[in-house]
């Protein structure tokens, strides 16, 4: 199997080698993979194609750990901090990794490596399965990992009240709202995460401080009279197109 794609969209991929925030997961993958066949050098090229090989070789568990996940884990030292996190999230798209084999990466591995399991839900998880790790993330303080848990899978599969405290944790937290996936749809006409901004607003001017512009942002899109957004473009688990030729059977979500 080889990975000779097409650079016609690698300049699309751009935002996503920062490795911050949701934009890993809302790329398609053939433009992560794309950017990443520009950008790293041969050495770098050359392993993660084998990595990719690999993964798609043996993408069960193999004895206590498989291949590919020794391949996450090097993949830091091998493609360098600024590409990283795409590697890894190509890996287990090759990998077919489903919901116990994500679980066990995020449970087990760095920080990194759960970012990387929660970038890739959206291409590699249809149902709401996954939602604990979602879950998890959003407990944590770690404002990459909650930047990373606020995709589009989340955006999809959180209910009403997980996405409010979600956007909540946000403004607490520093992470700004545009990491938040299809923002400006779920909070249109959100009577409830209006009250609760305006809460949380309250709070933060009586204690003497600064209220993050970033809610007055998010109430705004809550206005019931401003004209609804359209929705999120969604590039699903992106089938043939993934870096691997998937035979898309993860298809897009409804």
């Amino acid at each position: 199997m080889t990975h000779a794609h097409t650079h016609a969209h690698a300049h699309q991929a751009t935002p996503a080698a920062a490795h911050q925030g949701t934009n890993l997961a809302r790329t398609p993958l053939h433009d992560l993979h794309s950017h990443l066949a520009d950008h790293l050098g041969e050495t770098a090229r050359a392993w993660l194609d084998q990595a990719l090989d690999e993964a798609a070789a043996h993408p069960g568990a193999h004895g206590p750990i498989s291949v590919w996940e020794l391949r996450l884990a090097e993949a830091g030292r091998r493609c360098g901090p600024e590409h990283a996190d795409a590697a890894r999230v190509l890996i287990l798209h090759a990998a077919h990794a489903d919901t116990a084999a994500l679980t066990r990466v995020y449970t087990q591995g760095t920080a990194a490596e759960r970012r990387a399991v929660l970038h890739a839900l959206p291409h590699l998880v249809p149902g709401p399965e996954a939602l604990p790790l979602v879950e998890d993330a959003l407990r944590t303080n770690d404002t990459r990992l909650l930047a990373a848990a606020v995709g589009p899978y989340a955006a999809r599969h959180l209910d009403a009240h997980q996405w409010r405290h979600a956007v909540l944790k946000c403004l607490f937290t520093g992470v700004p709202v545009a990491e938040v996936a299809d923002l400006d749809r779920r909070a249109h006409a959100d009577a409830e995460l209006a009250r609760m901004l305006g809460d949380y607003a309250v709070e933060r001017t009586a204690a003497g401080r600064p209220v993050p512009e970033d809610l007055h942002r998010v109430l705004t899109l809550t206005d019931p009279t401003a004209t609804p957004p359209a929705p999120a473009a969604d590039h699903g688990p992106n089938g043939p197109n993934g870096p691997n030729g998937g035979d898309g059977t993860h298809g897009k979500e409804s």
